[in-house]
């Protein structure tokens, strides 16, 4: 009896073994479903020392972060080195699981241990690799050789080592090129409103462990817009010495007038890493001989002068400042509508430039058309080569009176400082018919006055109706004559006078453009400070400065009629100063300096609601000193 049922537990044993298989590899499946592996971008550099001293040994690694081809990597010539050691193939993996996300990290390591013989600089040459067939290369590493002073540094006495600080013996191994500021430009001539892209970078030969104390150029007579860079670090050359070259800025510079325009000098205080030699006795292998001393240094990089020429004499009248390369297309809406009906020209400029400072060409009109505010939407994208998109230019209006018209085209002209000349672009004519208006019960149409023969044809159809004398009797008295007749009279009189003289002044001010956008530069102000506004709960930084500066320079532009292209905090302050706002000037320098400096700086001196309320308080005192 027990060996018969010892083969069914077997069985059941097994088939329950199998159950638990499948259960485990579904629930296997779905857990690798569930998780994304994310891979990593291929990299594959060279790590070297910057500075070696002759005959010193050192080590050169290549990093790359994936699994190679086999028999794939080709190793430098190592010219100018002696491979003293290598290569040496060391690798690993990890992988990490946050959120669901499953990432995975390889690194394979090549190493050489390299002598140098010779002082100078020498290059290591391009090493290359294959990750599934595709090949990737190192960059060129320039390794700068000097005779090695470690010799005179231990034939130092212990007694005169001892009587120096540690920041003594520190600041004497920094030297004054160890570490160096620089803003550099893409030109040192150009025209008015012509994009220069400046680069604040900083040189180190040591170890750099912080930072503080950040003063970035204010860019005086400049239009200054940040731009996304890598930092680096990146191996260069200057002066013959090898550096890593840290990219803490890149700005793109629009000079808004001409002249000798100076960049102020940036400042920065670096805390350098230095290992400085003490005189210890060394009682055992691992017996350091080295301290570390943070040495702070003071950086102030050299002042740029950029010379900007204005435009050549003859510019046509269809030129408001546009510099760059540009195409325009311009088109109506429709070519045939009926009379009051509303129909707008779309004109959509694009290019590379200063286009963010495009105004709307000018459009003339038949006298019978009414124009309505223009409207205005963009697209830039700002790059190292300059602010490239579009601005389109909706021009609304209504058509009074019926029949064909034609508009004039309309012209754009730009700047070209590659050709030193101006390039103007021309719109075709529009043809536009205007039907009459079926829904009015008014017609438009205009009547033609009645001549002296029409006069003859109607006193030859009066006809006599009676002969004999009428009799008529006064049943209600005539409201003519009478004394309320004149007083109505004399009322309407004088309302019509006023109503002339207000319509005229009303036409009048329309035309007188100045007038017109002296009173919505307000208005407009507070559009722009709204959507700042929005930035600020989003806490976007560089949206926020970026719209208040766009606020407070079009509010100027708008209340003072002045071009964009021709505001400077000079001449801001010259025009409040003349309208006895002087101290109100002073405060709106200050505050576009504010949102210049916040715009680029890492760090936060004021807080953007302190920003905020600052902007809206100027400009309603401004409003309120400035009257006219």
């Amino acid at each position: 009896m027990a060996n018969s049922q010892q083969p069914k537990a077997i069985k059941h044993s097994f088939i329950r073994s199998q159950y638990m298989g499948k259960r485990f590899f579904a629930v296997l499946v779905a857990v690798l479903t569930f998780f994304t592996v994310v891979a990593e971008e291929v990299t594959f550099q060279t790590n070297a020392p910057m500075i070696v001293g002759v005959g010193e040994a050192f080590r050169v690694e290549f990093d790359l972060n994936a699994k190679p081809d086999d028999k794939s990597f080709v190793a430098p010539s190592f010219e100018g080195f002696s491979v003293l050691a290598g290569p040496s193939v060391s690798h690993g993996s990890s992988m990490q699981i946050v959120n669901g996300s499953m990432t995975k990290s390889f690194s394979y390591t090549i190493s050489y241990v390299l002598q140098a013989s010779k002082v100078g600089q020498i290059t290591i040459g391009v090493a290359t690799i294959a990750v599934d067939g595709k090949s990737y290369s190192t960059r060129k590493t320039p390794i700068e050789v000097r005779q090695n002073s470690a010799e005179a540094d231990s034939s130092q006495g212990s007694a005169q080592q001892s009587q120096q600080s540690l920041e003594q013996r520190a600041a004497q191994q920094l030297a004054e090129d160890d570490l160096m500021l620089r803003l550099s430009v893409s030109r040192s001539s150009v025209y008015k409103g012509e994009a220069v892209r400046a680069v604040l970078k900083l040189y180190s030969r040591v170890n750099v462990v912080g930072s503080e104390g950040a003063k970035i150029p204010s860019f005086d007579g400049f239009w200054s817009q940040q731009l996304e860079c890598e930092q680096g670090p990146f191996r260069e050359t200057v002066g013959g010495k090898v550096y890593d070259a840290y990219n803490l800025g890149e700005y793109l510079l629009y000079p808004q007038q001409s002249g000798k325009l100076t960049i102020e000098p940036a400042k920065i205080t670096i805390i350098a890493q230095m290992f400085v030699r003490n005189n210890r006795p060394r009682n055992s292998f691992f017996d350091n001989t080295h301290d570390i001393y943070n040495l702070r240094r003071e950086l102030k990089s050299p002042a740029v002068t950029i010379d900007v020429k204005p435009f050549p004499a003859g510019a046509p009248a269809s030129f408001t400042g546009a510099v760059g390369r540009y195409t325009m297309e311009a088109n109506l809406s429709s070519a045939n509508i009926a009379a009051n009906s509303a129909a707008n020209i779309d004109v959509k400029i694009s290019g590379l430039g200063n286009i963010a400072f495009l105004q709307e060409p000018k459009l003339q009109l038949p006298t019978s058309f009414e124009l309505y505010d223009v409207k205005s939407t963009e697209q830039i994208r700002t790059t190292a080569a300059g602010s490239t998109g579009f601005r389109r230019f909706e021009y609304p209006f209504i058509a009074r009176a019926e029949g064909d018209y034609t508009i004039a085209p309309i012209e754009f002209t730009y700047f070209s400082p590659e050709s030193g000349k101006y390039v103007t672009l021309t719109s075709d004519y529009f043809a536009i018919s205007v039907a009459p208006d079926t829904k009015s019960t008014a017609s438009s149409q205009i009547v033609s006055t009645i001549g002296k023969q029409d006069v003859r044809l109607l006193g030859s159809d009066i006809r006599f109706i009676k002969m004999t004398r009428p009799s008529l009797s006064v049943v209600v008295a005539p409201f003519i004559l009478s004394p309320l007749y004149f007083v109505v009279l004399i009322a309407m009189s004088l309302i019509a006078v006023a109503a002339y003289f207000v319509v005229g002044k009303r036409i009048r001010d329309n035309r007188n453009t100045a007038l017109v956008k002296g009173r919505r530069a307000n208005k407009v102000a507070i559009q722009r400070f709204r959507a700042a506004e929005k930035y600020m709960r989003e806490q976007n930084r560089r949206a926020f400065y970026e719209e208040m500066l766009r606020a407070l320079w079009g509010y100027l532009s708008d209340r003072f009629n002045i071009p964009v292209a021709d505001l400077t905090k000079e001449s801001v302050r010259e025009e409040l100063n003349r309208r006895g706002a002087a101290e109100e000037a002073k405060d709106m320098t200050a505050i576009i300096s504010q949102c210049e400096e916040a715009q680029y700086s890492p760090i936060e001196s004021v807080t953007m609601d302190q920003v905020y309320g600052r902007g809206i308080e100027i400009v309603s005192r401004i409003e309120s000193v400035v009257k006219k």
